[in-house]
């Protein structure tokens, strides 16, 4: 076992954590406008839904059901051609935000619809006989019920990938995963392994209190 350097290990931390916090960010920002989305058309076009559409529904329900089961490790390294076509590089924290929305949004959207699902169908007639447009019952009445639930599956989503990005680091994506595996595992550096995991487990319950608080508020007003 190497003798932990403080000097040096500080600063490859505090980048690491930097670069874990924009494949966060930014995969996460994409992938829940782009799975609410999805899901949202799902719902729609279900079967005597307001859009039903059985070739639309047909499509997107085979797309999701086909990436879903694939680790994120495999969906990774399939998508390092066009992750390279897209930003020239198939390494850095940016690059490994392409995988992390795709599989991000797919999860969203399934949870998304589930959601929106549930949503009482009595509500929905209610706004149709009304005169509003399927648009309008959609984003006025159908996603302002579902938004508390909606929180929480987001939320889940959230912790997903604070632990997607540490597999992330396996593929040159870098962040906390690559700094555990480069300094840390390879080196037999115990420590730095240990810290990389402390800090994941802090994230993590951080994602989840800050979820949950907003499902709380969401659902109380």
């Amino acid at each position: 076992m190497r003798d932990f350097d403080l000097e040096s290990f500080a600063p490859r931390f505090l980048k690491a954590l930097a670069d874990t916090g924009l494949m966060v960010t930014v995969s996460f920002a994409v992938a829940a406008v782009l799975g609410v989305l999805l899901g949202l058309l799902l719902y729609a076009t279900r079967p005597g839904n307001l859009l039903a559409n059985r070739v639309v529904f047909g499509v997107l329900n085979a797309i999701i059901n086909t990436i879903r089961p694939i680790p994120f490790l495999i969906v990774a390294i399939a998508l390092i051609p066009l992750t390279r076509f897209v930003f020239g590089t198939g390494l850095g924290p940016l690059p490994a935000t392409l995988p992390l929305i795709i599989v991000a949004a797919v999860a969203i959207g399934r949870v998304s619809e589930s959601n929106l699902v549930a949503v009482d169908p009595g509500t929905i007639e209610a706004g149709a006989a009304m005169g509003a447009s399927p648009a309008r019952v959609l984003f006025t009445i159908v996603i302002p019920e579902a938004l508390g639930p909606l929180a929480l599956g987001l939320t889940y989503i959230l912790v997903a990938l604070v632990d997607a990005t540490a597999v992330a680091g396996v593929v040159g994506g870098g962040g906390l995963g690559d700094l555990a595996m480069r300094y840390g595992y390879s080196r037999f550096d115990w420590v730095t392994v240990i810290i990389v995991v402390v800090t994941l487990i802090v994230l993590v319950q951080a994602a989840q209190w800050l979820g949950n608080r907003v499902a709380r508020k969401v659902m109380h007003a």
